[in-house]
């Protein structure tokens, strides 16, 4: 089985369409398995068209999905109104502006479908595989993966990034950019080349650690 684990998007959807084109025939449809490392939305110009991209690409793939810190800064802000601030100064007006505003009885809210909403709660903390973690900013080292605080996991960066801790297994994370180029170390590859910042939307091939990128 191959894994293809794809970073950061953040919007871009175009990054991400070409990015596609170029390892799809590289994936057995059966035996492989697309992991996305989260942050799908803000900041980029379509996030909404992302989410519609990768909800038909789990039609016909075998595909794992985790949660990113935006996601849960966006769901905060709509289920709880809370973190506006917060919310805002992290990009998200870009997908307040891509799914629009309605009126509800109980005052304007974000126009998002029942479907995106069912995916962005449906989205994992982390994903395990026999060699592998996947997580989209990291893991905070001494603590167990069961007993990791979900803040963490989408929010850690230095404690996680700088430690030569051994994991167990090579951990694979977004969140932290690295223009351009992957974050390669001993015990852990980071995938999110700042596709938004005007880098590198980036897939990495595994067990090869081969990396394809767009544009």
């Amino acid at each position: 089985m191959k894994i293809f684990a794809f970073g950061d998007i953040h919007g871009c959807i175009t990054y991400l369409e070409d990015l596609f084109r170029k390892v799809r025939k590289k994936i057995d449809r059966d035996e492989d398995l697309i992991v996305f490392i989260g942050d799908y939305i803000d900041r980029g110009p379509d996030p909404a068209g992302v989410v519609d991209f990768i909800l038909e690409l789990r039609k016909a793939y075998r595909t794992v999905c985790l949660a990113g810190n935006h996601e849960q800064m966006l769901l905060d802000y709509y289920y709880h109104a809370r973190n506006r601030e917060l919310y805002f100064s992290n990009g998200g007006t870009t997908t307040i502006m891509s799914y629009g505003i309605v009126s509800t009885p109980s005052g304007k809210r974000i126009n998002i479908p029942p479907e995106h909403l069912e995916f962005y709660g449906s989205l994992l903390p982390y994903y395990e595989t026999e060699k592998y973690i996947f997580v989209h900013a990291g893991i905070k080292p001494g603590v167990s993966l069961q007993d990791q605080d979900p803040v963490d996991l989408a929010w850690i960066r230095s404690e996680f990034i700088y430690s030569d801790f051994d994991f167990g297994k090579t951990v694979v994370f977004g969140h932290t950019s690295q223009l351009f180029r992957p974050y390669v170390d001993k015990y852990k590859i980071g995938i999110d080349t700042g596709a938004v910042y005007g880098g590198k939307l980036t897939c990495l091939e595994l067990p090869a650690i081969r990396f394809h990128q767009a544009p």
